[in-house]
């Protein structure tokens, strides 16, 4: 969803739902949306409609004085939905929606700890936790509305779901998907070892701008190779989020047009929505005028400078390789052929290491070692073209959730060592 300045709240919502529902975060006649305008109307999904159809049409109304405009009931939980809006001035859209695994954790009682990977806990803010009432009843009204009183933005409801609100609807969805991924990474996690969490101190060390460096600069003129890069870089990108590689908000691609110049995806972009217009033209330390580089793009280009042969990075946060970023198990990528060959042995760096010695984790990133994890941060993935990279990133998830299944199935029998070395020689592998 890009600008929605000049978007009606009916197609955001209808838009919205259609992610969530597509990501299997809600059901059929589960969770609703809602957005206040500027008049003080209350837009609102209907009750009782399909959600993996939804259409325009069907988004209600509510006016000030209380009127209901429309074809449908709108949502039951619209009395929740009104109460926090009165109660926080700031809030102008609403999420809830009941994701599988964080119903999970409301069932269990346990909130999940937003410290497991950066910028979680910036996104989500503090979660909250709202008492268990009968949906759609004025109680349930008070104990979701009090949560939100208590200064929340995200809160779980007990034995419900999930609640999220923000200053628009992409930022009250960017809270519910981030705390959903939060959740299935640690679901994870603790299948294959003990999640380990990060401190105060290493959130602020990570949130330190480091692309201070790069200029702004204006292009005088645009290849033909850069307006291609740039479309198949936007389409990879976002078939990259809808396969939940990463969220909207995390995971960075970049590629290489020449020696000194590469795009990369641009800071703050909804990665569900992006544009080839949205990307960032890089050149030496210059950067695009009037855009900002994603966070990573200091450490991209220490590894572009490092490996002339590394022509496409992408750096993301897929939830079954986080699952063994985050513990201390080490992920294994002698699944099938197919995972060795692309992947190698995936060497594993504690967090921070890139912060404060990045040559050492560039010298080791190379053809020969294409894929790396960096503890509580991310997966590394490089490539010699963009869809190399993207390869590897698909077939990295795709292994670790193998990997994690077969937990419940007496474990993993990898690939023999002398397997390995058939592989090496039949595919003439760096050695």
């Amino acid at each position: 969803m890009k600008n929605t300045s000049f978007v009606h709240p009916r197609d955001q919502i209808v838009d919205m739902m259609g992610r969530i529902y597509g990501y299997g975060l809600t059901t059929t006649s589960g969770g609703n949306l809602s957005i206040l305008d500027a008049d003080g109307n209350i837009w609102i999904s209907p009750a009782g409609i399909d959600k993996g159809n939804l259409r325009r049409e069907d988004i209600m109304c509510v006016t000030p004085k209380g009127d209901i405009l429309g074809p449908h009931k709108p949502s039951s939980e619209f009395p929740f939905h009104n109460d926090i809006y009165k109660l926080r001035p700031d809030v102008r859209a609403i999420v809830h929606a009941h994701p599988p695994t964080l119903v999970s954790f409301s069932v269990a009682g346990q909130i999940p700890n937003t410290a497991v990977f950066p910028n979680a806990k910036s996104i989500c803010g503090t979660v909250g936790c709202a008492p268990y009432e009968v949906p759609g009843s004025e109680a349930l009204g008070r104990s979701v509305s009090g949560a939100f009183a208590e200064g929340h933005s995200t809160i779980l409801l007990e034995n419900h779901g999930t609640c999220c609100a923000g200053g628009t609807l992409l930022q009250a969805f960017q809270r519910f998907e981030t705390l959903d991924f939060c959740a299935r990474l640690i679901a994870g996690a603790m299948q294959v070892g003990t999640p380990r969490y990060l401190t105060d101190t290493e959130l602020e060390f990570h949130a330190i701008d480091r692309n201070q460096d790069f200029q702004e600069f204006v292009p005088t003129h645009r290849s033909s190779e850069e307006m291609e890069l740039r479309y198949k870089m936007a389409l990879l990108i976002q078939r990259a989020y809808r396969q939940q590689l990463f969220t909207s908000t995390e995971g960075t691609f970049a590629c290489r047009i020449d020696k000194d110049s590469f795009l990369v995806t641009q800071r703050g972009m909804d990665r569900g929505g992006i544009q080839p217009e949205d990307l960032v033209l890089v050149s030496g330390h210059k950067r695009e005028a009037g855009k900002h580089v994603s966070r990573g793009t200091w450490f991209i280009k220490s590894i572009f400078d490092a490996q002339p042969e590394i022509n496409s990075v992408i750096l993301a946060n897929p939830p079954c390789v986080m699952a063994y970023a985050v513990t201390d198990a080490k992920f294994d990528p002698r699944v099938i052929p197919e995972s060795y060959i692309l992947l190698r042995e995936v060497p594993t760096f504690p967090f921070g290491t890139h912060f404060h010695d990045v040559k050492a984790v560039t010298k080791v990133l190379s053809p020969r070692y294409p894929v790396i994890i960096i503890q509580n941060d991310c997966l590394v993935t490089t490539g010699s073209t963009l869809i190399q990279a993207f390869d590897r990133l698909e077939v990295a998830e795709y292994s670790a959730k193998a990997t994690i299944a077969c937990k419940s199935l007496g474990g993993m029998k990898p690939i023999s060592d002398a397997q390995i070395a058939d592989l090496v020689k039949a595919f003439h592998l760096l050695k």
